[in-house]
């Protein structure tokens, strides 16, 4: 079994709400060809070996008006079952409306967050009504850490540090690092190795493009913490299995990425 922890919904319904600089800066790093059906999702995922999915919510409405819903998400969850995993998103400066709609929202096992789409820090006190409603769901929140490609955003809202408050404050609270927070890594690695409920993905890159030193850590002191991750359609599943296996990688930590640790994390059987 292959757990892929964080993927996109680029349908082109998704991808409606997105403002049009922010989709052209995406294609212009990655291509024109990120509007993908159901369909082509789950033959991407077959090509790889890979069962079940991620598939995650956006919600940034109030700031950039860019909303994916989560009703849209719970259609493919619904209609394919045991392929894919719902994640939430709210937006927190929606109040009390935003934990109303993430209790709502879970019929699987997760949600998003994108600081800098809504503009807050992670540790800032307006998000903690959030936290507090996930650990009373025992559902995991996926951050976006580290660089990113929304034109017109900020990454300082993306620092891994943020993070360590977070964990800190809520030890019982399941947190995902995206992307592991390049260029800022060795500031997400402090943060995942000195607390317990802190995991990382390394969604959107191409394996063999992950600095040496992460990798390091990945096969070493990470090894019960990191989670495969696609960010398809930005990359393909398939290439992300190839290349991680000509990694020099213990077949240890290999069981770990593709299914071990999400297994543990998502309570999956």
């Amino acid at each position: 079994m292959i757990i892929d922890t964080h993927s996109q919904l680029f349908t082109e319904k998704a991808l409606e709400t997105m403002p049009k600089p922010m989709l052209e800066s995406y294609k212009a790093v990655f291509g024109e060809e990120m509007v993908v059906s159901i369909r082509d999702i789950l033959e991407d995922m077959d090509r790889a070996g890979v069962t079940m999915t991620v598939i995650v919510a956006v919600d940034a409405e109030t700031v950039h008006g860019y909303k994916v819903p989560n009703d849209l998400i719970a259609e493919p969850v619904q209609e394919n079952p045991g392929r894919f995993i719902g994640f939430a998103s709210v937006d927190p400066h929606k109040g009390k409306l935003a934990t109303e709609e993430f209790e709502w929202a879970i019929r699987d096992l997760g949600l998003k967050i994108l600081p800098h789409l809504i503009e807050i820090n992670p540790n800032d006190p307006l998000m903690y009504p959030i936290y507090k409603k996930s650990i009373e769901l025992d559902v995991p929140i996926l951050f976006h850490t580290g660089t990113q490609f929304h034109a017109g955003t900020k990454i300082k809202y993306c620092q891994p540090l943020f993070l360590d408050d977070v964990a800190i404050d809520f030890p019982h609270l399941k947190i995902i690092l995206a992307h592991f927070g390049f260029p800022w890594f060795y500031e997400a690695v402090a943060v995942i190795q000195r607390n317990a409920n802190v995991y990382f993905n390394i969604a959107g890159w191409a394996p063999r493009h992950i600095p040496e030193p992460m990798v390091r850590y990945i096969d070493t002191i990470l090894s019960h913490k990191v989670l495969f991750g696609s960010d398809f359609p930005l990359i393909t599943r398939k290439r992300i299995v190839d290349e991680l296996k000509e990694l020099p990688l213990k077949e240890k930590t290999l069981d770990r990425i593709f299914s071990e640790n999400a297994k543990r994390l998502l309570n999956i059987s």
